[in-house]
């Protein structure tokens, strides 16, 4: 039996003045697929996105100070609380959206599915 792959086409998103809130939100609704007629809450039904100019998102630096993610790394007292400015020196916007994206998606078994069709291009 052979699995039939079915052909997306790809929604780019330009990131350029927009929020990180607005940009995360319409990638987010986009990925599981909520802007098209067939949409299935059990089936990935979304569309592949490509977000660019992720370095010209627009944020001040009171809120990018105010973002808190966490990380944890299994063991005791490792627990590790990161500021937005720390992830944005480190790794860059485009991990802090992609951090925003995933905690936007419902917390299902087609999250990780979901998030591997997002690519983002500084």
């Amino acid at each position: 039996m052979k699995k039939i792959m079915k052909k997306y086409d790809t929604k780019i998103i330009d990131a350029t003045g927009m929020t990180l809130g607005r940009v995360a939100s319409a990638v987010a609704m986009s990925l599981m697929g909520k802007t098209k007629v067939t949409f299935e809450r059990n089936v990935y039904s979304g569309v592949p996105v490509k977000v660019v100019n992720v370095s010209k998102i627009k944020i001040n630096a009171k809120k990018l100070e105010g973002i808190v993610h966490k990380r944890y790394s299994g063991h005791r007292g490792g627990l590790r609380i990161l500021k937005g400015t720390e992830t944005v020196e480190k790794k860059g916007m485009g991990e802090l959206l992609k951090l925003a994206v995933f905690q936007m998606l419902p917390d299902n078994k087609i999250r990780r599915e979901m998030m591997k069709n997002l690519v983002i291009e500084n």
